[in-house]
């Protein structure tokens, strides 16, 4: 089951960004994004919550800022990104877009199967990111070194 973010969730959405991001905020190309200030959906598997999107619109444009699955491979990720296609469609939104780094090979899979599509670069994006949040590491997934944020979209 799929259901909204409700204010009753923001504590444990602070927790789950602690946890999966070492600090209540995430950012993306120089933005930071708290979860107090975003909409999403939680995924639910027997009363478990075991996955979780959160997003912002501006304009007619939704930008994802972060996607979770806590038990992969059950097609959680997948029910969320259709969540949230659902949703921008019903709200006659023009875009959906995200940014994950350079070394996230899986996501960008699971991105392009779900269907956005790469659209940009953002060179040396994590060093200026680091710049507002510290503690992001310099090297990520595989050895690899965090440099780039790799932006993904989807026209509607």
């Amino acid at each position: 089951m799929i259901r909204k973010i409700t204010k009753q969730d923001i504590r444990w959405i602070k927790e789950k960004f602690v946890e999966r991001w070492d600090s209540d905020y995430v950012v993306s190309l120089g933005k930071i994004h708290k979860p107090e200030e975003l909409d999403g959906f939680i995924a639910l598997t027997e009363n478990n919550k075991t996955g979780l999107v959160t997003f912002q619109v501006i304009g007619r444009e939704l930008e994802i800022t972060s996607m979770d699955s806590f038990d992969e491979h059950k097609g959680i990720g997948r029910d969320l990104i259709t969540a949230v296609i659902d949703y921008a469609k019903m709200n006659n939104l023009h875009r959906i877009w995200l940014t994950t780094t350079n070394d996230n090979f899986r996501a960008m899979k699971f991105y392009q199967k779900a269907g956005l599509v790469i659209v940009k670069v953002h060179r040396n994006a994590l060093e200026r990111a680091r710049q507002i949040k510290p503690s992001i590491p310099l090297i990520g997934d595989d050895g690899i070194p965090l440099r780039d944020e790799i932006e993904f979209e989807m026209i509607l």
